[in-house]
């Protein structure tokens, strides 16, 4: 039977800091309602984790992570998910093992989308678990789509065409990478061979957490019936995961800056100092993990000379950027978008969930660069929402991104208050606390599942 006490909530996770944070929220707000809250994720986010007063359990290695991250074609729009399975299929088993070993009778997991390990162990020891899904692109429908990875596929496609997308990327990819691996541990526990992983398996059927809202993707027919879209969680305080890749210190401007070097404190008020000084600036940013994006940075240093506009670079690797860089533009490392992004002039960033949702949030236009991955997927709704414009990578050059950039920052009133509306409907203790909830209510059902049936007299 299962007790009455706090719960413990195990905290699967994969990925980079977009992935890790919206965790680390809700781990918090169970903390606060006296559960315990265990993330489970690679040991590269071990101290920002810990910094936070979580429980940490390390699954995976800092060096097959840092590895991966120096990869180019982690961002390719082809054969980004083989990389990623480097890191991912390791991790199977090793997951399993954690969840096993720390699982007791109060024991809820919510695991996110990757964590291929902690859909296992539901179906194996039968825990109470929840998948939480950060972006609406890992959610296949034959109604609207939207973007899978670069390909449209809207309402107005035919389902059979919808289908054999489907059907032909689970082959040619998804499967090709997983299917083995993943079947050959399930035989291992005596467990039935699965296929179409993405497809409907990775779903937790218990429950689903989506944490974004329904304004940004309206749920679909086929999508999972126990899913609950709870809205997005922004969560970026105290200072962000340092994995760099084998780099030294590289010459900005006339400052030496080396990842992970400047205590946070420093960092952050050197940022705050920048944007001080002058009007508001652009901000460039690839994302917590992207480390190979050296044409990225120099396209966007000549945008901003052609605009005259100042500039913060933000990135994990700093030797990506331009090594001598014109007055005005400068480079940061980790820093809160909840605090920088309301001064900004314009966001420019590779399509992130969670950089997309701070973007919102503060209300600013966006310019997104997609590279593969959920990111054309968010760059397409967040076009629909008239939120900001896209330019693919293979296209983003000086000219072309100046122009796309002059034309969001001369939007006009309706275009701000377009923005305005969307920031106030972010809500993200509520999102939050919604999925605390569901969790709670999810070890509940199962405690009364578990209960013996009353003895007639």
């Amino acid at each position: 039977m299962h007790g009455e006490g706090p719960l413990n909530v195990l905290m699967p996770t994969f990925g980079s800091s977009g992935d890790v944070n919206p965790f680390v929220a809700l781990g918090l707000a169970l903390q606060a309602r006296g559960h315990r809250a265990t993330i489970i994720t690679n040991p590269i986010f071990q101290a920002q984790v810990e910094s936070q007063g979580l429980n940490f359990l390390s699954v995976g290695s800092a060096d097959a992570a840092r590895s991966v991250i120096a990869n180019p074609d982690l961002w390719h729009a082809r054969k980004s998910f083989g990389i990623l399975c480097r890191v991912l299929i390791p991790t199977l088993e090793d997951m399993f093992r954690l969840i096993e070993a720390h699982a007791d009778e109060d024991t809820v997991v919510a695991f996110s989308t990757l964590s291929l390990g902690a859909r296992v162990a539901q179906e194996k020891l039968g825990i109470p678990s929840a998948s939480v899904h950060l972006q609406p692109g890992v959610l296949r429908s034959s109604e609207e789509q939207g973007m899978f990875g670069d390909l449209r596929l809207s309402a107005s496609h035919p389902r059979w065409f919808k289908r054999m997308v489907f059907r032909l990327a689970d082959s040619l990819i998804v499967d090709r990478h997983l299917k083995g691996p993943l079947n050959a541990f399930r035989a291992k526990l005596g467990l039935a061979p699965v296929d179409r992983i993405m497809h409907c398996w990775l779903h937790s059927p218990q429950l689903v957490i989506a944490f974004f809202a329904d304004w940004f993707a309206a749920p679909q027919a086929d999508w999972p019936p126990n899913m609950h879209l709870v809205g997005f969680p922004l969560w970026d305080t105290g200072r962000g995961a340092v994995y760099p890749v084998a780099v030294g210190p590289v010459a900005v401007g006339p400052v030496a800056v080396g990842p992970g070097d400047q205590p946070y404190a420093l960092a952050l008020a050197e940022a705050m100092k920048f944007l001080d000084e002058g009007s508001p600036p652009l901000i460039f940013t690839p994302g917590s993990a992207g480390a190979t994006m050296h044409e990225f940075f120099r396209e966007s240093v000549k945008a901003a000379q052609r605009l005259g506009m100042r500039a913060m670079l933000v990135t994990n690797y700093p030797d990506q950027a331009p090594a001598y860089l014109p007055s005005g533009v400068k480079v940061f490392g980790y820093l809160p978008f909840s605090t920088i992004l309301p001064r900004a002039a314009l966001l420019v960033y590779h399509g992130g969930i969670g950089t997309l949702a701070q973007g919102i949030r503060a209300a600013v236009p966006h310019l997104v660069v997609p590279h593969a991955h959920d990111q054309f997927d968010n760059a397409w709704r967040l076009r629909r929402l008239g939120l900001g414009e896209s330019i693919s990578i293979g296209s983003y050059r000086a000219a072309r991104a100046a122009r796309a950039m002059a034309k969001l920052l001369d939007g006009g009133a309706a275009t701000i208050l377009r923005r305005r509306d969307y920031a106030q409907r972010i809500n993200s203790n509520a999102a939050i606390e919604r999925a605390a909830d569901l969790l709670e209510q999810l070890h509940a059902a199962a405690a009364r599942r578990s209960m013996p049936a009353p003895q007639r007299v």
